[in-house]
Order: structure tokens, then sequence, then C-alpha cells
């Protein structure tokens, strides 16, 4: 089995010329999946055993889109191979061929699952939108952003796990766009590497703060100030979605429990450092994580036990 990240896949002539069965394909998604990003084993862990290797093949997918979109050092070509992406999607979808083993995995699962092209395809369209846009002007620039870099993802999970319907859907949407407010607000001095800047121009301009000010590294009043809104903003979406919470089977009840209130565990981190990220990073702690683990496992077991 070829075991390749993408960036490295994407230049390995046998790679990419071999021809992949469906086994192949799913011993690849599974190694993708399970060598990076420890959270996905949670998941994985609680979710039952029979989707394990669907999520992998749903992972494996948003693992490529974002390391073709962040991993190419080149906007061109980092723009050229997210179209080649598309491109593979398209043909999974119109035709139902595939050879890549990302879509030869996929192909099943999408499939037995029935899901549609459009979450995959809002997907590309945000790591497109990554490579041409570093600045959002309003607050809905950025949720148009989130639509498509986030919350395709959470839909995507319901899918998997049985649920299609636009109510849960919808709540779905405010828990995941929470979860990337909550990464940008924890990330602020990370984006700025790359000369991104996720906080809306205008609460910025509310309160007298320059995006100059920003790469500077001011961390005064006005920044805290702007710091403060865009917290609180996240903090209602993520309240807005916990009714979803009680809408799913207890497995999956934890996984949103967990993920909601480790989002939430984080602003309130950016609080409780007075709202310092441009020197310093907020990071919830192992013993803080395996806490929330818990805490999500026994309120879901008591919460059902009295309904």
């Amino acid at each position: 089995m070829v075991s390749l990240a993408p960036a490295d896949f994407v230049r390995s002539d046998e790679a990419l010329s071999r021809t992949w069965t469906e086994h192949e394909a799913e011993q690849y998604t599974r190694w993708l999946a399970t060598h990076h990003y420890e959270n996905f084993h949670v998941v994985s862990f609680l979710l039952p055993k029979h989707l394990h290797q669907d999520f992998y093949n749903v992972y494996a997918f948003c693992r490529w889109s974002d390391d073709l979109g962040d991993e190419i050092p080149d906007k061109a070509e980092a723009l050229r191979l997210l179209d080649w992406w598309r491109g593979l999607l398209n043909r999974l979808y119109d035709e139902g061929d595939a050879w890549h083993p990302v879509y030869v995995a996929l192909h099943a699962t999408a499939r037995r699952h029935k899901l549609p092209k459009q979450p995959f395809s809002d997907l590309i369209d945000a790591f497109v939108q990554d490579q041409t846009v570093g600045r959002y002007q309003t607050w809905e620039d950025l949720y148009g952003y989130c639509r498509n870099s986030a919350n395709p993802v959470g839909r995507l999970v319901l899918y998997l796990c049985g649920y299609s319907d636009i109510e849960r859907q919808k709540l779905s949407d405010f828990t995941c766009t929470a979860l990337q407010l909550a990464n940008f607000w924890q990330d602020v001095s990370v984006d700025l590497q790359k000369d991104r800047v996720y906080i809306p121009i205008e609460v910025m301009d509310r309160h007298s703060y320059r995006v100059d000010d920003l790469f500077a590294g001011k961390q005064n009043d006005a920044f805290r100030r702007v710091m403060h809104d865009v917290v609180e903003s996240a903090r209602s979406l993520f309240t807005q979605g916990l009714p979803l919470i009680d809408m799913v089977d207890r497995r999956l009840a934890i996984d949103l429990d967990l993920f909601s209130r480790g989002g939430l565990k984080i602003l309130d981190k950016i609080e409780q450092q007075h709202y310092n990220t441009l020197l310093r990073r907020p990071k919830v702690s192992k013993t803080e994580r395996v806490a929330l683990l818990l805490s999500s496992f026994f309120r879901q077991i008591f919460r059902r036990a009295a309904a």
C-alpha cells in the first residue's frame, strides 16, 4: 500500500498511475485518517464500528482538499490541483467513475449513505477561496465562507449517521460555524503568518482597530474589545446549535456535545487570558480534554435516563 500524505502523493508517479482496488483504497484512507489529528480517533471511538470506514473515506476527501489548498506553496499550482480535484469529484458523481484511491473508497460510501455532491463541492470552493481571499469585510462575508468550509462537514456526518432532514442540518450549521470561528479566534496569530484575517473588518472598524494594527501585534484595549465581540458571537452560535444533541442517537450526541463543549472551552480560554491571542495561542490541555469527554459521556447518559 502507498502511504503518502497528499502533497507527496501528487508528486509520486507510482501512486498516480497505479490501479487501486476498493480494498487498497480503503486501506489508504484508513491510514490517512489514523495518522493525523488525534481528535479523529475520538470520533471513531465513539461512533459505531460499522461507520468507521465511511468516516475514514469522507475524512480522506477533506484532508486531501485541505492539503491541496494549504500544503502547496505556489498559489497557482494549488488552484490548478484543486481544479483537478474537483474534476475527479465531478467524474465520480456524473459518470460513476473513479481511479484515485480517495474517490474509489468514497464511491461506495456515497452510494451506501446517499451522500449528495454539493457538500464536497462546497468544501473545494472554500479551499479555492483560501487562495484568493484573505480579508472579510462583514460578518455575512465570513459566514459565507463558513457555509462552505465548515458546515458541509457537519451535514456529511449527519448523512453518514442516517439524518438528512433540513431541521437537523440547520442546527448542525450553527455548531459547525461556531467551531470554525472558535478555531479562527484561537489561531489569529497563526493565520496572520498566512496573510489571512478572519476577523470581520466591520468589527475592527467599530472599535477603531486596523488590519495594520493586527499585523503589528498591537494587543491593546481596542483589540480586546474586538476579540470580546467575536468570541461572544461564536458562543451564541454554539448555544443555538445545542438542541441538535437531543435529536440524534446517544453515540453521536456524545460527539456533538464533546465538540460543542470543546469549542466553548476554547472561547473560555481566550477570555481567561484577557483575549491575548496575538502573543499566546490558547490551548485545551490533555487533562481538560479527558474531562470534557467524560462530562459529555455522563451528561448524555443521565439525560437519556431522565427522559
